[in-house]
């Protein structure tokens, strides 16, 4: 490895995963004599590997394709300061060349061919190229991020994490659900976890519940698969509250993974799911107090009863769990302090009950696979309305706000409501005034507003969109570019009258009481525009179960 200077990047945080800028994406030059590489038998490199997590940057390597049988005898792999020699031999298809071979093959799937000298790739960016009678193919790298690779997908060149996965939206066909808003319906979260019994798979960004951890342990007792997957590293710390609870679960035989360190594929493990049997659980919310337990947060969340769709998050639970970067807690929390913490312990009303729906389809997304894209087309695709409930937004720029724009100004009826929480106020409340003179400016039919939990809630951390009150977004991703496209995060689309239906109805209660001097719409017009989801929408307060 050579010295390089890296650039310092202060990431700001704030409750959640980081809203941080994203870096322009550098460009991969091609000189005229790698021209030829570009034809159909002509060999490529496919991606380079320069800076592992590895010390002294051991298992470098760079991924050439043959996509004919070449005889490279006397080739070599050069970058701006050294080379090193391909062996004597005939290579195909697709092969990572690396001066240390053992480690590269712990770090790649592919066939790793060892090279003969010194090739330390450098950090801070510069130019490789094959070279035989003359350079056969080249490219340029900028500033490697620790773990990160520069792959070449179709014509494009980008940074992304070693073992990065490649997961295609998941489409469902009809099936029932449970849909239900928090802090109104904690016991919903809770069920499907009581419930099971033959596999348990929950994932999440933090965890604080003593309630969901005795779930858990409990359904270990019933002989259940059960296995827990945490981000390492969340803002702000880990608590002792959640070391505690995570101690006692692996003493209660249940297996406690954390995704970080190094060679962890994403900058946050935030998704927030549960596979119970055939039924897939997702939701805005953490598993603790604040979140799943009533006590604080406006959050989102279903149940489907719907074996594609559990399958399909199980797929993503064992990539993660069993990939790079997950580490068992045990090994991970040895010798590590945490931080002090004081649980959420606040009581609301529970104004909106859970509901039985149908859901006609349902497509489960993933970040940084398919989320964004996914949603970019779902605000394209509005005819009539969009309901935005979201704890902040990245900003003017942010694609999901262009998308939303773009509806206003082709007749869509837009509305944003975000949180007014400490942590976001000042920044959502300019985003607010902006989007609120430019919908005067251009007459659109847009407009944005900062909450008003009329103590109805404490803050807004739903992160839902409801378009033409048919299609409910409901799901972990933030509206900032970090969420989309660095973080891991798992959205479930639902289709249907019943289920949009019932979000909407679920926004409008909350969209009127944060007008000025507004207050929740009467059961009259929650029933006109929640179609088949009257009975979900309860005004008779009652005191719900909180955690502990």
């Amino acid at each position: 490895m050579r010295p390089s200077i890296l650039a310092v990047l202060v990431v700001l945080a704030v409750a959640g995963p980081a809203i941080c800028a994203v870096p322009p994406a550098a460009t991969a030059s091609v000189s005229p004599d790698a021209v030829r590489a570009q034809s159909a038998t002509a060999p490529e490199i496919r991606a380079v590997y320069p800076n592992p997590a590895t010390p002294n940057d051991a298992g470098e390597f760079v991924v050439v394709r043959m996509p004919a049988a070449t005889d490279v005898s006397g080739w070599r792999l050069r970058d701006d300061e050294s080379s090193a020699r391909l062996p004597n031999r005939t290579l195909s298809g697709t092969v990572a060349l690396s001066t240390d071979p053992e480690v590269a093959r712990n770090l790649t799937d592919e066939r790793v061919v060892g090279l003969a000298g010194h090739l330390a790739l450098a950090n801070g960016g510069e130019t490789v190229r094959l070279v035989g009678n003359e350079t056969v193919a080249t490219v340029s790298y900028p500033d490697a991020p620790e773990g990160d690779r520069w792959h070449r997908e179709g014509g494009d060149w980008a940074w992304e994490p070693l073992g990065a996965t490649d997961f295609r939206v998941t489409d469902t066909g009809p099936a029932n659900a449970t849909a239900f808003v928090l802090p109104d319906a904690p016991e919903a979260a809770l069920d499907p976890l009581r419930n099971a019994d033959d596999r348990l798979l929950v994932a999440g960004y933090t965890f604080g519940s003593a309630r969901v951890a005795d779930a858990l342990a409990d359904a270990e007792r019933r002989g259940v698969d059960v296995r827990l997957l945490l981000d390492g590293a969340p803002v702000g710390g880990m608590t002792r509250r959640q070391a505690r609870l995570l101690d006692s679960l692996v003493a209660r035989g249940v297996d406690v993974r954390v995704v970080g360190g190094p060679t962890a594929r994403y900058d946050f493990h935030h998704p927030k799911y549960a596979v119970a049997d055939d039924r897939a659980l997702v939701l805005t919310e953490n598993w603790k107090p604040a979140g799943t337990g009533g006590r604080a947060s406006r959050g989102w969340g279903v149940t489907l009863r719907n074996p594609e769709a559990a399958d399909a998050l199980a797929r993503v639970f064992e990539a993660d769990a069993d990939g790079r970067g997950a580490i068992a807690w045990s090994a991970f929390s040895e010798g590590r302090s945490f931080e002090p913490s004081t649980p959420a312990n606040g009581t609301f009303p529970a104004e909106i009950a859970s509901a039985s729906v149908r859901v006609e389809s349902t497509e489960v997304l993933v970040a940084p696979d398919n989320a964004e894209s996914e949603l970019v087309a779902l605000l394209d695709a509005a005819d009539e309305s969009i309901r935005v409930q979201q704890p902040a937004v990245g900003g003017r720029a942010q694609p999901f706000v262009r998308a939303a724009l773009r509806a206003a100004r082709r007749g869509v009826e837009v509305r944003l409501l975000v949180s007014n929480a400490w942590y976001v106020e000042s920044e959502n409340r300019a985003l607010v005034e902006w989007l609120n003179e430019r919908a005067a400016a251009a007459d659109l039919s847009l407009e944005a507003r900062l909450a008003r939990p009329a103590g109805r809630y404490e803050k807004i951390h739903a992160k839902g969109v409801v378009v033409d009150g048919e299609a409910a977004a409901v799901g972990s991703l933030n509206w900032n570019n970090n969420s989309a496209r660095d973080n891991r995060e798992v959205v479930a689309v639902l289709r249907g009258e019943e289920v949009g239906g019932y979000y909407a109805a679920a926004f409008d209660r909350d969209w009127s009481a944060s007008a000025a001097g507004g207050e929740p719409p009467a059961v009259g017009l929650i029933g006109a525009v929640a179609v088949g989801a009257l009975a979900a929408i309860l005004l008779a307060r009652r005191e719900v179960t909180f955690e502990r």
